[in-house]
């Protein structure tokens, strides 16, 4: 019997969307990263690797799993480095990405004395982004990502190899198009001396909708203008959109004005953004509420009073130890769980290509208790 809660992921689904961004690599001439930040199953790195060049991390714990279990190409950023981690970070990193002018000044030579031949680059902020959650948008007010025109250090340029900007948020061409104008406007009279240029995440390819081949066109045309620049595109949901599901299970129903659903997962603990975002997550055969004959409040199993999914309707009454489906839940997910209230992770597992289950990892008390001292 299927112990719930877990996380599936359908490798052919994942493969669909890998055959996508492989197509926008091979018609574009861009590179396309896998950023952890958004999807870190590292189970599934062996096929997402077969596609992508390699991985962009957050920090050195995302560049050890990237070195660890993809082994290709590495790139890490992070807002602020510190001291007694740069030495690592460099030591497995190909490229590193610094937030600020202070940054590259503070590390870079001794990053380049520890690997000759990293590549080093500068995190630029555009200062032009639509992103639909102001949580999200790393090029809002005062923002401390990414270096602006106006605090931008000319003494650096012949010491970098590229520049990155992230202005995105599961969004289409369009904006990118808009961040690219900008971009260029306040920094485009440095391109010609850098190798490459990385266009950071956000990007929704994998998006039903999305104009493909638009995106391929801008890299195309952004390339001629710059002597066939290198680009790098570093998505992460849009590498997990829709590949995968949560399963859960009802544990009791009450009945407080309202028929209530308690389940044994958490919106707070195990699927973060749609509290965050926030955002309603599908629920596979239920409708809003009141469009189906049975409508119930579907609530986590932890003392937090908001910890609700929504209000869901079925065609058929809810009992103890149905499963409930929440779509579209392996990005953004269970890279940011927490043990909150001592709840319990769900486990990760694959379902394979020739219908198997994998159960790849399951969680119990000692990943609560070894956060904790």
């Amino acid at each position: 019997m299927l112990q719930t809660p877990i996380y599936i992921c359908e490798e052919q689904l994942l493969e669909n969307n890998l055959k996508i961004l492989e197509h926008v690599q091979k018609k574009s001439g861009a590179k396309i990263i896998l950023a952890l930040k958004g999807f870190a199953m590292w189970s599934t790195f062996d096929l997402v690797g077969r596609y992508l060049q390699g991985c962009t991390a957050s920090g050195l714990h995302e560049a050890l799993l990237a070195r660890e279990k993809m082994d290709k190409e590495v790139h890490t950023y992070s807002p602020a480095f510190k001291e007694e981690e740069i030495e690592q970070i460099a030591k497995i990193s190909d490229h590193i990405v610094f937030n600020s002018p202070m940054q590259f000044h503070r590390f870079a030579l001794h990053v380049k004395q520890i690997n000759p031949k990293i590549s080093l680059s500068l995190r630029l902020n555009p200062e032009c982004s639509c992103s639909p959650v102001e949580l999200y948008n790393p090029c809002g007010l005062y923002s401390r990502l990414g270096t602006t025109l106006a605090n931008f250090d000319e003494s650096i340029i012949s010491e970098l190899d590229g520049f990155n900007f992230h202005a995105l948020c599961e969004q289409g061409v369009d904006a990118l198009e808009n961040v690219l104008e900008a971009f260029e406007e306040k920094f485009g009279r440095y391109i010609k001396d850098m190798k490459y240029i990385n266009f950071g995440g956000g990007h929704h390819i994998t998006k039903k909708g999305y104009d493909v081949e638009q995106l391929i066109e801008v890299i195309q045309e952004f390339k001629k203008r710059h002597n066939n620049i290198e680009v790098y595109l570093e998505p992460g949901e849009a590498v997990a959109w829709e590949c995968g599901y949560l399963i859960a299970s009802v544990l009791d129903i009450i009945d407080n004005g309202i028929k209530i659903a308690i389940l044994d997962t958490s919106a707070e603990a195990h699927m973060p953004d749609t509290l965050a975002m926030p955002y309603r997550a599908e629920v596979r055969g239920a409708a809003e509420a009141g469009q189906k004959a049975f409508t119930y409040r579907l609530g986590g199993n932890t003392c937090l009073a908001g910890d609700i999914m929504g209000d869901y309707s079925f065609e058929k009454p809810l009992k103890i130890g149905d499963k409930i489906i929440f779509e579209d839940q392996i990005h953004y997910t269970f890279v940011k769980n927490s043990t909150f209230n001592g709840i319990k992770l769900p486990s990760l597992g694959i379902l394979k290509k020739d219908g198997s289950l994998h159960v790849s990892h399951e969680f119990g008390y000692e990943d609560y208790k070894n956060r904790l001292s």
